[in-house]
């Protein structure tokens, strides 16, 4: 498998690159907008063309690199079926492999951030590995006061999805704001301070409406943007509606 794990400053976003070497499949999970050119040099670099670009839910923080990537490339644009985006061309479900070539990718459907977020499971040749979105971060976990988020909801995606996974599974963040790129389930399960040490929902519920976090500054352009797979909306702010020229990206 060639794997690759790419990160976004500003949003501090990462975008999963996936390859199967017997194929040349390739997907990109979670690409984000601002860095469309990026992706398209490293795909060049390794010799790569892209298949796919693949939503774990529909996001708030930022504006998707999808539509850019179908645009530049002829990819198809891939993310939860629930979210019923005409503009994506493959609706993914729990139970049905989403596969990359000779790679076999679980969809997960882990609501709780969001109400259709769904998370991705790679077991390659015996190796986990959990591309978690937005559910599950590094001893953090997805803010459940917006966009149909519930903390009841998304402590039992992560009890019942994540943590019955083995321990030593790679956990993969769409998200980390302190310079770090990966955990385990192991991890998770002793260390995060929401959910870890068998943390009752009681007391997860408790911690996470007590968070009293700042409105997202982006969710009123990143939304509708995010539902029409990475359009500019009308209120998307100037310095960034260059982003969308398609003769200003790659």
């Amino acid at each position: 498998m060639i794997f690759k794990q790419l990160f976004e400053p500003e949003s501090s976003t990462y975008t999963y690159l996936l390859s199967c070497p017997d194929t040349g499949k390739t997907a990109l999970i979670d690409p984000v907008l601002e860095t469309v050119d990026r992706d398209l040099e490293v795909l060049q670099h390794m010799g790569l063309s892209l298949d796919y670009a693949v939503e774990t839910h529909i996001h708030a923080d930022h504006i998707t690199g999808g539509k850019m990537l179908r645009e530049k490339t002829g990819c198809q644009l891939a993310g939860p079926a629930l979210d019923e985006l005409p503009c994506r061309d493959i609706g993914i479900r729990e139970g049905e492999p989403f596969r990359v070539g000779n790679l076999v990718v679980n969809p997960l459907f882990t609501p709780g951030h969001t109400d259709t977020h769904h998370a991705y499971l790679l077991d390659h040749v015996g190796l986990k590995m959990l591309f978690s979105g937005d559910a599950l971060l590094i001893e953090a976990c997805g803010r459940t006061d917006f966009q149909s988020g519930d903390p009841h909801t998304l402590y039992q995606s992560i009890h019942d999805k994540f943590f019955t996974l083995p321990d030593e599974t790679l956990v993969y963040p769409g998200h980390d704001y302190e310079e770090r790129q990966i955990t385990t389930i192991g991890q998770e399960k002793m260390r995060n301070p929401r959910l870890g040490k068998d943390k009752p929902e009681e007391e997860f519920v408790k911690i996470m409406n007590e968070m009293d976090l700042p409105y997202p500054k982006k969710i009123d352009w990143a939304l509708p943007g995010n539902e029409g797979c990475g359009i500019c909306p009308d209120n998307m702010p100037e310095d960034k509606k260059h982003l969308c020229d398609p003769d200003a990206q790659g």
